[in-house]
């Protein structure tokens, strides 16, 4: 017998157990449940096709079009489901809840399958991740200029067992116009989302959460209105380094790169970079004076992230100096700091 469960035990349920998306592989890629497996009823082309017939012909055309395209796949799909649930166990969803699931959710269970439908599909995924990320958390902001290693930090404190969202990871992009270098190609903005609740929901939001300081847009996708709203009002810890500690930290980061890449990227920002600066850059890694090059792109984003840093000024900002790039040694201080400062 299908059973109907709500987002909240599909959720929990979903650690053990197998979900399977039934909707279109276009719809899977668009946005997906992280962990699920995709088990499209119809294609990409059939899915347009079932539609067009619904919003013409109504309901009882569109089924019978669903059965003649879906009918000869059955068998494959069973077979599928023996490899991907061996317990023979599943939950499943479409967008919504409706005819998708209900009928492979219905043949999963004639073939012995315990069987799960989402109520409200994925849909009622989506809003559940947007309510979550607006619920109260301990956020602390990880926050400082270009080059003081705030990613390194961030893992370091990570390994202390403190709780850390690393948004530039799951977004594929470092944030700034060379932030794609060395990286996959990014998720779609929904999928984004969707790794962030992934991570979000194991958190104790009692306890610290560190987030790196980041722009609204970190490349192609957005940090959800909810959860940047929480960003934006959180205290915050700005860490300081020498602008030589600085320059070091982007040569060992990005000189490694075809200098061709490095010049594009430059370009993308010539207007806000400045004619003369941007020749005086562009010189500079024709010569190999990587350096120079860090010390003209790090005025720049100085000025960049100090204004951004102008909307935080009425709120809670604790500066801390460091004295060198040590990833280990600066998570330690800035954790002596804050636990004193909490205590």
């Amino acid at each position: 017998m299908v059973k109907k469960i709500d987002i909240e035990e599909f959720l929990s349920r979903s650690k053990e157990i197998p979900v399977i998306d039934v909707r279109s592989p276009a719809e899977f890629q668009q946005g997906h449940i992280p962990g699920a497996f995709n088990l499209p009823l119809f294609d990409n082309e059939e899915r347009k096709i079932v539609g067009t017939i619904y919003k013409n012909s109504g309901r009882d055309a569109a089924v019978l079009k669903g059965l003649e395209l879906a009918g000869p796949k059955m068998a494959g799909f069973v077979k599928k489901l023996h490899l991907l649930a061996p317990q023979r166990e599943i939950m499943t969803h479409c967008w919504r809840g409706g005819m998708r699931s209900e009928h492979m959710a219905w043949l999963f269970d004639q073939a012995g399958f315990i069987t799960a439908v989402l109520e409200g599909g994925y849909k009622s995924y989506r809003r559940h991740i947007r309510a979550a990320l607006a619920d109260n958390a301990n956020i602390i902001i990880l926050g400082g200029l270009t080059g003081t290693g705030k990613t390194e930090i961030l893992h370091q404190l990570k390994k202390t067992g403190e709780q850390i969202l690393d948004l530039e990871m799951l977004s594929n992009h470092k944030g700034s116009v060379f932030g794609a270098f060395g990286k996959t190609p990014q998720p779609t903005n929904e999928q984004f989302e969707n790794n962030i609740y992934h991570h979000w929901q194991s958190f104790d939001r009692k306890k610290r959460i560190w987030i790196e300081d980041e722009s609204r847009a970190i490349g192609s996708v957005n940090i959800p209105d909810p959860l940047f709203e929480q960003m934006s009002r959180a205290k915050m810890i700005i860490i300081e380094i020498s602008n030589d500690e600085r320059t070091e930290q982007l040569v060992a980061e990005y000189g490694g790169y075809d200098k061709e890449m490095i010049r594009e990227a430059v370009l993308k920002i010539s207007e806000k970079l400045g004619g003369v600066r941007t020749k005086e850059t562009i010189t500079a890694l024709e010569d190999n004076d990587l350096k120079r090059v860090a010390d003209l792109l790090l005025t720049y984003y100085d000025k960049a992230y100090m204004h951004s840093l102008a909307r935080r000024m009425n709120q809670d900002i604790i500066r801390i100096p460091l004295e060198q790039n040590d990833p280990e040694r600066n998570a330690g201080f800035i954790l002596k700091v804050i636990n004193e400062l909490t205590q």
